[in-house]
């Protein structure tokens, strides 16, 4: 018997991730960050989200992409750990999705580079190729 995911989704480029539904606390507009010296590469800064401090990670840089467009303001998702919230700074923000688990397949073998150690796996939805992150691993590069 299949079970069902649901996976947050989001655009970074032209490419499709999902992050696991259980693992978003928010997702919200661009906010206003404040730069943190001395951080590592990915850390864009710190948003403030109702009085609690929240570290942005550019999710781009993390995944060797190209940087945001000048005067391009990406959005949040906001992700609960255990240790606190971290946002993941994305290009557009879209639907949550279901998928069967059945259908999940291993990573493409034409992903390469960092982002083949930062995903999980894929789904073939009808109009896209659900790539879908690994939070933990993606936030264990950096100090956060």
């Amino acid at each position: 018997m299949s079970t069902q995911r649901q996976y947050c989704t989001f655009y970074l480029g032209e490419f499709f991730f999902g992050v696991d539904v259980t693992q978003v606390q928010e997702v919200l507009r661009w906010q206003p960050m404040t730069h943190v010296p001395l951080s590592g590469t990915s850390i864009q800064g710190l948003i403030n989200l109702r009085g609690q401090l929240v570290t942005a990670v550019d999710l781009r840089q993390r995944l060797d992409m190209e940087p945001f467009a000048d005067g391009q303001q990406p959005m949040n998702v906001v992700i609960q750990r255990d240790d606190g919230m971290v946002s993941l700074l994305v290009d557009e923000i879209c639907d949550v999705v279901e998928v069967h688990e059945d259908s999940f397949e291993r990573v493409p073998e034409t992903v390469r580079g960092v982002a083949r150690d930062l995903l999980t796996g894929a789904y073939k939805l009808e109009s896209a190729l659900l790539l879908i992150l690994d939070v933990d691993r993606i936030l264990a590069f950096e100090a956060v």
